[in-house]
């Protein structure tokens, strides 16, 4: 009976997982067309530090299905390990690049077509590896993990990284390079999955009859996912208000897991109960992740189709007319040719504008 309860709650983890990257998915668009209206009506931007998209509707909707997408997370992860949970986090960027094709005129050419086809493949082999027993079950065993001597190194690290970057790094290079912002949603993420482990479990314990207000460490949790998560918000706001959100999505799903999955590592050390097999299908399954998440956004501005595939290898295949370097020559005599009417041209005293206009209209035709 533990096992089929183990396997019950793995399934349901991962349907609110897919859920969830359904409605974060769908929020990207909704605050970037909400922040791209504000640009339009000459507002300050959040790039330059302004808050006016808080008047702004669209903006709200996409805080809601973000804040939907992230409750559903929230539920995911007590019910599945965050290795699993974490890197499905991939089918938002799907979401949000089918969605962009259609409501932000981005287009989805061949490559973005067979990066998604990469991205569900990888996924799947993360879910099949994927290790479908929880390495703690309670918030006691939670409390134990945390004050292991690997994570507070672990955790001491990356509020040092974070504070580095935001009142050094960021003030300086923020509108200029992607990576500033991006990394600091990205390494408070780490700690934000932490909080959100924490507190579902404490959830759970709630549910079943335990008392768990009067524990100070769910307050404690909670009060930590708060500050981790406005972090993650206001700086997420300024990349997609400066950047491209087809270069945002992708890179900040890419220091987003890898980031939980290294806290993951050390704080619930879940990889150590995972068969060798498991772990390389699972490492195959993120590496192939990122591959599909490279194709769909690094050649997005590229118009690929099966179409123009095919006629550029058709043109390929054409034989040329000329060889052993006549079309070389023909050149040479053409332009020749052309060199010396001008030459005579202006012999007669016809005005440059004339001949420029001549030569002009040998080239168009």
């Amino acid at each position: 009976m533990g096992q089929d309860r183990g396997k019950y709650d793995f399934y349901i983890g991962l349907g609110l997982a897919i859920s969830s990257s359904i409605f974060i998915g769908g929020s990207f668009i909704l605050k970037k067309k909400g922040l791209l209206r504000l640009a339009r009506k000459g507002s300050m931007r959040a790039g330059q530090g302004g808050h006016a998209y808080l008047k702004e509707w669209l903006w709200w909707a996409g805080l809601l299905s973000m804040g939907a997408g992230e409750a559903a997370n929230f539920a995911a992860y007590a019910f599945a390990p965050a290795t699993l949970v974490t890197p499905l986090g991939a089918l938002s960027v799907l979401v949000s690049a089918v969605l962009s094709s259609y409501f932000l005129t981005e287009r989805l050419n061949l490559h973005g077509k067979l990066g998604c086809l990469l991205s569900i493949l990888g996924s799947t082999t993360m879910v099949i590896h994927a290790p479908q027993e929880e390495e703690i079950s309670s918030l006691d065993d939670m409390a134990r993990k945390l004050v292991d001597p690997g994570f507070l190194v672990f955790a001491t690290l990356v509020i040092i990284v974070a504070l580095i970057f935001i009142f050094v790094v960021g003030p300086r290079h923020g509108q200029t390079n992607i990576l500033v912002y991006i990394t600091i949603c990205s390494v408070i993420g780490a700690l934000s999955v932490s909080c959100v482990k924490g507190l579902g479990l404490a959830i759970k314990e709630a549910i079943g009859g335990k008392f768990v207000v009067g524990k100070p460490l769910a307050w404690i949790l909670l009060l930590g996912l708060v500050a981790c998560v406005s972090t993650q918000i206001n700086y997420l706001n300024k990349a997609l208000d400066i950047f491209n959100t087809s270069l945002v999505t992708p890179i900040y799903y890419v220091f987003f897991t890898t980031s939980v999955l290294t806290c993951s590592a050390i704080l619930f050390k879940e990889w150590e109960h995972m068969g060798t097999d498991d772990v390389i299908g699972t490492l195959s399954g993120f590496l192939t992740i990122i591959v599909g998440i490279f194709l769909l956004h690094a050649f997005k501005d590229i118009s690929v189709s099966l179409a123009t595939l095919a006629v550029s290898m058709r043109k390929e295949e054409r034989p040329f007319p000329a060889a052993n370097g006549m079309a070389s020559h023909s050149t040479y005599e053409l332009l020749h040719n052309d060199s010396t009417e001008d030459m005579e041209d202006r012999e007669l005293g016809l005005p440059f504008d004339s001949v420029s206009r001549r030569n002009g209209a040998m080239t168009a035709q």
